[in-house]
């Protein structure tokens, strides 16, 4: 039960400064502009189903996609955990902004949206990239590589962990979606950024210790087979 809260709490610490459900319900409303209550619950409802299903098959077969490229997991912890702590690194140092990535793409004028169907457009680019961009695929296929130690039981625990946090991040992205409109009249700028800057020294931490924990195994590695030299 320990694992399974471990991971959970791993998971949701470095999924939720990426996804950032209140910062993405800003962006959100400044794209598809105004809506009745009801295309915003609809819309929300969808974006949240689409973004747990989004990391959920990106967790699953992370391990499939690492075994085709050959890519050991002690390779990956240290490569994922440095793409980790560095977005945990460049949160910290964000200036003026409450949304970690924001794309060219996504800077779409008024004269645009009336030409918009927002309910084609659920996937792309209200899922991916304004809710659930490529920095938390990163993590999730990192976290979920990292979740397949130990035995069966571990593992189950550690991905019911990680599929845990990925459901309550889908709750909070409908909530706040649902009422992007309200948020946007009673949640300030500041605020949201001094709530990141937190959890950003957090997902810092927590990359540098999934580096360590995959540097020290490739350490040990080497030592060992250079003593049976």
């Amino acid at each position: 039960m320990n694992d399974l809260f471990k991971h959970f709490f791993i998971g949701f610490s470095a999924l939720m400064p990426l996804v950032n459900p209140p910062g993405s319900a800003l962006e959100f409303l400044g794209i598809v502009g105004y809506q009745s209550d009801e295309s915003y619950k609809s819309l929300a409802r969808k974006i949240a189903i689409s973004t747990v299903c989004f990391f959920v098959v990106g967790g699953l077969l992370g391990s499939y996609i690492l075994e085709f490229f050959g890519i050991s997991l002690e390779i990956l912890q240290v490569g994922g955990g440095i793409v980790v702590a560095a977005m945990g690194w460049s949160l910290l140092n964000q200036q003026g902004s409450t949304k970690v990535e924001q794309s060219d793409d996504l800077k779409i004028t008024s004269s645009q949206k009336k030409n918009i169907s927002w309910e084609s457009g659920v996937f792309y680019p209200l899922t991916f990239p304004v809710t659930a961009g490529p920095g938390g695929l990163a993590v999730m296929l990192t976290l979920s590589a990292q979740a397949r130690g130990g035995s069966i039981s571990d593992r189950l625990l550690a991905y019911a962990g990680l599929m845990l946090a990925v459901v309550i991040l889908g709750i909070l992205v409908y909530v706040c979606y649902a009422y992007a409109p309200k948020i946007a009249k009673r949640i300030s700028p500041s605020t949201v950024r001094g709530i990141l800057r937190i959890i950003a020294f957090i997902l810092l931490c927590i990359g540098v210790q999934i580096a360590w924990n995959g540097l020290q195994h490739l350490l040990i590695g080497v030592l060992t087979s250079v003593a049976h030299r």
